[in-house]
């Protein structure tokens, strides 16, 4: 069956009606398809789209702690795809039709490279929440951890009783002697490229997870896009626990969970001296990834949901 797609881009809700409009004259659309806020549209324009016969279905990963931003939207909607169980009830309430719809990965970006493993642990990601306090934990430690991504360079920097703190990790990053900072691959603590985060699964032999969300006095958790990509990358991942990650992953098995920060010293200590049990997990961890948790099966099962299979 020969299939339409509309792509635009629109500064006010006609304009997307119109876009909408003219495309579903010249081929009937199935499907409208959207990752929208309240920010970005009103739930109007949404239902007249719905009028034209075209089922309409948002996607919103950042409920967890922002379900406010979509709460109005979402009843616009036939079905809205939610990742966070947790939220499903409060888009009943709020009259919406949800789906429960987990993240994913793609296996034809997130895969293993053949390349060595030359850092004991690593995370690449922005600098927010808990995540300090655990690379703290792991430096004080005299574990070589490394990580990538917006913000850390403020760790080094740090005052008021942090000074030695500051002065470990800048060993061990290297921050301001190792001639490869300045190659353009941000391994100071920038940001990495797509392509350089993926490989960084394969040079790692820990690859780090966190689920705690921003603000962590939240004691908000969800699970996480790179709670797919890094086992489908081939990494031993090693993710600070959530009982829903439980429903994807078998822990200790496929992919290893901590709870605290002791917990992860220990269990960074132990896979990094037992490298056949690593070696376990990473390769069912990437297994079970490929087999039940890319984007083409979940889209599947959404479609088998909503009846368009």
């Amino acid at each position: 069956m020969r299939k339409s797609f509309l792509v635009a881009t629109f500064s006010d809700p006609e304009d997307l009606l119109q876009a909408v409009q003219t495309a579903h004259r010249r081929a009937p659309i199935d499907l409208f398809f959207s990752y929208f806020s309240s920010a970005h549209v009103e739930g109007d324009a949404i239902r007249e789209i719905g009028k034209m016969g075209i089922t309409t279905v948002n996607w919103y990963c950042n409920a967890s702690y922002q379900f406010h931003l979509v709460k109005d939207l979402a009843p616009a909607y036939h079905y809205c795809l939610v990742p966070e169980k947790f939220r499903m009830e409060d888009y009943r309430q709020a009259g919406a039709r949800p789906i429960y719809c987990q993240e994913a990965a793609n296996p034809n970006v997130y895969r293993p490279y053949d390349l060595p493993r030359e850092f004991q642990a690593t995370f690449v990601g922005q600098r927010y929440g808990n995540r300090p306090d655990y690379i703290r934990a792991l430096v004080n430690a005299g574990i070589e951890v490394r990580v990538w991504g917006p913000h850390w360079e403020t760790m080094v920097e740090s005052t008021q009783g942090r000074e030695l703190f500051g002065q470990r990790i800048a060993n061990l990053l290297r921050l301001r002697q190792s001639p490869w900072l300045t190659n353009g691959a941000g391994r100071y603590g920038g940001p990495l490229s797509d392509e350089a985060m993926i490989q960084m699964y394969s040079r790692s032999k820990i690859s780090l997870g966190f689920s705690s969300v921003a603000d962590a006095a939240l004691g908000i958790k969800q699970v996480r896009l790179r709670d797919f990509e890094a086992p489908m990358s081939g990494a031993f991942y090693l993710v600070e626990y959530f009982e829903e990650l439980e429903e994807c992953f078998l822990p200790d098995q496929e992919i290893v969970c901590f709870a605290s920060e002791r917990e992860l010293i220990e269990k960074v200590k132990y896979y990094l001296a037992h490298e056949a049990d690593r070696e376990r997990i990473r390769q069912a961890g990437l297994k079970r990834a490929r087999s039940e948790h890319s984007w083409h099966q979940r889209f599947q099962q959404v479609f088998r949901s909503i009846g368009m299979a």
